[in-house]
């Protein structure tokens, strides 16, 4: 097994009065992650003591072996960050603002407008790059900001909220660039209450709702549900009929068939079954839940 990048034990965080986190026990895995939860869930809180910014009031964590609250430079130079809302210089150019990222991360001068440059091509903004920041739209500042995140080569980024504020093209854009960090080697960690972006770009998925983790595991195994649907061209009452006589749990919802079996393989049993029967197939699949689904099912059982 993978050894994770980011551990919490009994991590918890508190402003005052208000409790933020509440014992986050988390072993994040490489890769992509979503850290999904309505606004004030904590995702925030937990990605400052990640960085080092806010120390926990109870708990323990790590990044890549090293505690931010001790060792925050170590934990901080393999990190980028892209913040929630607009922190853009307004009168430096897209160009002059990714090169003094790079530098202030340690990367020499001529080395550092190199590296400005590749980067703002990877994000599309290599036309505008003389261009001031304040000039920019919406989505180009989202990109900019993400290229001052990654300008160093970190091992993980985290982007809070990436498509805030972004119309659908937009989005899509932000989106594809998610997808193609991990082409770089940049583990990522997405932080956001829009759950069809994190469905859309992550393999791992950490749930928290009034700072605590409802679920957390891989994208694939919380919304698969073990169920298998089956669509028929015409009557479906002999493939149910057949299913059951299997000891198919069965449920006809119109004309689909939506069936789980505690054991064996259900994709072999519905291929038996379609072939005995004959029954001419539209449809065969398995049935799977959205993270909206399952945020609201767990939020309502919490």
């Amino acid at each position: 097994m993978t050894d994770p990048i980011i551990t919490t034990s009994g991590l918890g965080h508190a402003y005052g009065d208000i409790v933020a986190l509440h014992h986050v026990d988390l072993a994040i895995p490489p890769g992509r992650v979503g850290l999904v939860g309505a606004n004030g869930a904590g995702k925030t809180t937990l990605i400052k003591i990640l960085l080092g910014v806010l120390h926990p009031t109870v708990g323990a964590t790590s990044v890549f072996g090293a505690d931010p609250r001790t060792d925050p430079i170590t934990v901080r130079a393999r990190l980028g960050y892209m913040p929630e809302g607009s922190c853009l210089p307004i009168h430096q150019t897209a160009a002059d603002f990714i090169v003094y990222a790079a530098e202030l991360a340690g990367i020499p001068p001529r080395a550092a407008r190199q590296r400005a440059s590749d980067v703002l091509t990877l994000v599309g903004l290599h036309e505008e790059r003389f261009r001031y920041l304040g000039e920019f739209s919406t989505g180009m500042k989202q990109r900019a900001t993400l290229a001052q995140a990654i300008v160093h080569d970190p091992r993980l980024v985290f982007l809070d909220e990436p498509t805030a504020g972004l119309d659908p093209e937009g989005r899509d854009e932000m989106l594809d660039l998610i997808s193609r960090l991990g082409d770089f080697g940049i583990n990522v960690l997405v932080s956001s209450h829009v759950l069809p972006d994190i469905e859309r770009t992550c393999d791992w998925v950490v749930m928290l709702d009034g700072g605590r983790v409802l679920r957390t595991g891989p994208l694939e195994g919380l919304t698969d549900t073990g169920t298998v649907e089956i669509e028929v061209v015409d009557d479906p009452a002999p493939v149910v009929a057949a299913l059951t006589a299997r000891g198919a749990e069965v449920e006809l919802d119109h004309a689909t068939i939506l069936f789980t079996l505690r054991e064996g393989d259900a994709f072999i049993l519905a291929r038996d079954v379609l072939a005995d029967t004959g029954a001419g197939l539209r449809r065969l699949g398995p049935k799977t839940t959205s993270l909206e689904d399952i945020f609201l099912e767990e939020e309502s059982g919490a």
